[in-house]
Parts: structure tokens; sequence; C-alpha cells
């Protein structure tokens, strides 16, 4: 059987749900990386050094945990998809505003608070989704849901190769706003999780505290695994361009600089939609396992390929690896996750993760400047480092695959 076999055999209904999720995960990291491709660009017309704008990488990062806890509270409580459709429209609104920065503060304040709406959007997203469809598609429709990231990185690297000598960086803002009009496809065709409204019809409200209790561990060693995950996505893309113009010595607008970056995201696209598909016979845990450890061997190509295809294969093979790890992510957050705590936990133990590894940029960007400006060294032992930390992590943990939403499960605290 085909491992996509699961997404024919999904209804009409399903089908809309998921593509919406998608949809709002790759919208939000196309705005996301539109910054890290005009980092050297911002820090020019500012007169900054560009680990100031950098930090605006971090602020984003940082903010996300306080958007996943409020957006992933009033879905749990007001439910899923109007506070989908609030959030998409909040973090649009930010994206525009960013065009128009007087100053590199404003700037930053502004990706701040795009931080904390982006915060909440991926979490909303995937427990809409995977409180939608079967339990056997889950595997297979995580990959896709988390493969939404890549494309948006894609997206802005398209954007950005076809538009920036043209509208200028803020001109690329100005684009990044054009997510709001998914609010109008989730509003048509997008129905409430059922999953959601049988909670709601129990009327068994419970607060954060009360929801928590007895899960606290668990809470505690996500926040600590996504923190891994982050560091390895993050420390595999958000430096990347830069990486491209200041090692490679390839101009932000040209097309070798967008076809390495082309191949790095369709490397993603096919790593999160085989390994998350793989997850559903070999189990979350192996499949992240599996996919860590292989982006080891990788890294002298994508970082040291002695040609322009090497460079191109190198970053193909190490998003199959990174965002493979990564495409197991939504089913699995889901799945552990205790009831009534679905739009808030796993939203808010990856934003949580990604509060920890926010420094994954400042960082490479020091140790590069430790090494004389060797961002390939910095890049690579970075990576080397959290694919063995991950690696560990994801074996030591719980896994609940296939597990039946909508039932209590015992207070283990695991």
């Amino acid at each position: 059987m085909s491992p996509l076999a699961p997404l024919r055999e999904l209804t009409t209904t399903q089908r809309h749900t998921v593509l919406a999720s998608f949809l709002g995960w790759t919208l939000d990291a196309f705005d996301y990386f539109l910054l890290t491709f005009v980092i050297v660009a911002v820090a020019k017309e500012f007169h900054s050094d560009q680990g100031h704008v950098i930090t605006g990488l971090f602020l984003t990062l940082a903010a996300r945990p306080l958007g996943a806890l409020l957006f992933g509270r009033l879905a749990d409580r007001f439910g899923r998809r109007p506070i989908l459709m609030l959030d998409v429209i909040l973090f649009s609104i930010f994206e525009l505003a960013t065009a128009f920065s007087a100053s590199l503060t404003m700037l930053l304040v502004l990706r701040f608070l795009f931080g904390v709406a982006m915060g909440g959007e991926w979490g909303i997203g995937a427990s809409l989704a995977m409180e939608s469809i079967p339990a056997k598609a889950r595997g297979v429709v995580s990959g896709l849901l988390q493969s939404g990231y890549p494309v948006g990185f894609f997206l802005a690297a398209l954007v950005n190769w076809l538009l920036v000598d043209h509208i200028g960086w803020r001109g690329l803002f100005v684009v990044g706003a054009a997510p709001a009009l998914l609010v109008l496809y989730i509003r048509r065709s997008v129905p409430e999780s059922e999953v959601w409204q049988q909670e709601r019809a129990a009327q068994d409200k419970k607060g954060l505290l009360e929801s928590m209790r007895g899960h606290w561990k668990l809470a505690i060693y996500l926040m600590v695994l996504m923190a891994a995950f982050n560091m390895f996505s993050h420390g595999s893309q958000d430096l990347y361009h830069t990486f491209e113009e200041e090692s490679l010595h390839l101009p932000t607008g040209s097309g070798a600089a967008f076809m390495l970056v082309a191949m790095l995201n369709l490397g993603a696209l096919v790593g999160g939609l085989f390994f998350g598909a793989l997850s559903e016979r070999i189990g979350r845990r192996r499949a992240i396992i599996l996919a860590a450890l292989l982006a080891i061997p990788v890294i002298p190509l994508w970082m040291y390929g002695a040609s322009l295809p090497a460079l191109a294969l190198g970053a193909f093979l190490i998003q199959v690896m990174v965002q493979g790890a990564w495409g197991v992510v939504p089913t699995h957050l889901n799945e552990l996750s205790p009831e009534g705590m679905r739009g808030t936990l796993p939203g808010f133990a990856y934003q949580t993760g990604n509060l920890l590894a926010a420094v994954t940029a400042n960082a490479q960007h020091w140790i590069a400047n430790w090494r004389g400006g060797n961002l390939a060294f910095a890049m690579s032992a970075w990576i080397a480092a959290v694919a063995l930390l991950l690696a560990f992590l994801a074996w030591v943990g719980p896994e609940a695959r296939g597990v039946r939403f909508g039932q209590a499960r015992p207070d283990t605290g695991e």
C-alpha cells in the first residue's frame, strides 16, 4: 500500500481541514523567513551590525510561547476554528506593519509582536487537523502539515528572488500580508473540530492547572524535546542565506542562491512526507532517531561541497533528514497531550522549545566570529551536536502512537 493512501481516504471536509492547516503553517513560515533573506539589506539601511538585525529572529522565536499559551487556551475554550482565523489576521497585520518600520528598534518590536501571533498558529492548526482525521492517517498528515514550513521557506526564497530588486526589503513585507486571505477559505470550507465540540457538550471545562495535573513531567520533557527540534531546524535554515552571501559569495537575488534554497526546501518536503508516513510503521520515536542520526554524515556535503551541484545535493539531503524528523512532530505531540489540552500543550511545548532555542542564530554567529568568520564550521558543528541530542531525547521519551482522541487517560505523569 502506498504511504500516501490514507490521504485518498479522507472525506472532502477532512481534506479542506488538512489543507487549511497546511496553508496556515506555510504562510506563517513564509512571513517568518522573509527577514532571514534581508538581514544584510536591513543592517545597511539602519546602519547597524548584522547581529542586531539577527536579534529580530531571536525576538520572534522568544515571543512564540506567549502566543501559543494565549491562543491555545482560547482555542480550548472557544474552538479551534475562530481562534485560528483571529491568529492568521493578527500575524498578517504585524507582518505588514514591519514594512513601515522607521527604525531598527521599531522593526524589532514588530517582530516580537509578530512572534506572539505566529506562536498560536501551529498548535491550533495541528490540533484541528489531527482531531478531524482517522488515526491511521495521522503519520502522513503530520508529515504533510510540517512540510508547510519548508514550503513557506521556499515561497519566501522565490518572492525574494523575483521581487527584492524591484520592491526592496520593505516591499517583501507588504507581500507578506497576503496570508490574511486564508481566513476567507477557513470561514467557508473548514468546520469546527468534532472532538472539541464533544468535549464542550460534556461541559467538562477545566482550568490550566487542573488539566495539567499529573502531566507536568510530560510537559517539561516535551519542552526540552522541542528545544532540540528547534535548534535542529533553525540551526540549518536561519543563517543559510547569510552563508550563501558571505561564504559562497552568491548575491541575494541570484539564480544560484535561489536554486540552493529551492533544493533545501524540496528535501524538506520529501523528508517530512517520507518520515511522517514511516512513523506509522516503525513508530514515532524510531522515525525521529533515524532521521536525526542520518543528518550527520550529510553535513560535509551540505557545507563543504566542492561544486554548486554538490552543495545543492547536500542542501537537499540535510533537509530530508532535518524536516524528516520534524515530520513526526505534529502527530507525536498531539497523541501525547492529555484531553482538554490539545489546543494548548502541543503548541506551547513547541514554542517554549523555540524560546529555549531562540539563541541559535546568535550562537552560530558568535561561533563563526570565534573561528574567524567561518560560518560553515559553526553551522556544521551545531547540527552534528544537536542531531545527537535529539536522537537521545527521542530514545528516552514516551510514545502514544494511534491513541484515540476524546477519551480520558490515567494521570501517569508521563
